[in-house]
């Protein structure tokens, strides 16, 4: 991570040797330890707590997915009716139907034989 070899490693301490001395380098060495601890775990728990989150959203988002495709699948159902209607039965309802007058079509006017032609 920060690419420290052993010969800086060894340089360190011996610097902490001389500046603290021999009495305080261990007091030092412990307190730096179980500070680097409480800043992993601190660092853990606030990854943790992220993921967490990121879950959550995550299902947060898939229900509602689910539930719009669900409605989705309601308005179809409700839109096109579930049993599928005979062809016949059909032409029947359409010409029975009002407002449908437009739609239905009418056979073309029969030609009169002694009428010009365009």
């Amino acid at each position: 991570m920060f690419d420290i070899g052993f010969t800086e490693l060894l340089l360190c301490g011996l610097v902490a040797l001389v500046v603290l001395g021999p009495e305080r380098l261990p007091v030092a060495a412990r307190m730096a330890g179980l500070w680097i601890g409480r800043l992993k775990q601190s660092f853990s728990s606030i990854k943790s707590e992220v993921e967490r989150e990121i879950g959550a959203d995550e299902i947060r988002r898939q229900l509602h997915n689910e539930r719009i495709l669900e409605l989705e699948r309601q308005m179809k159902q409700s839109i096109m009716p579930s049993e599928p209607a005979t062809p016949a039965a059909s032409d029947a309802e359409a010409q029975s139907a009002p407002g449908n007058e437009a739609t239905v079509a009418s056979p073309p006017p029969a030609k009169r034989p002694d009428a010009p032609t365009e």
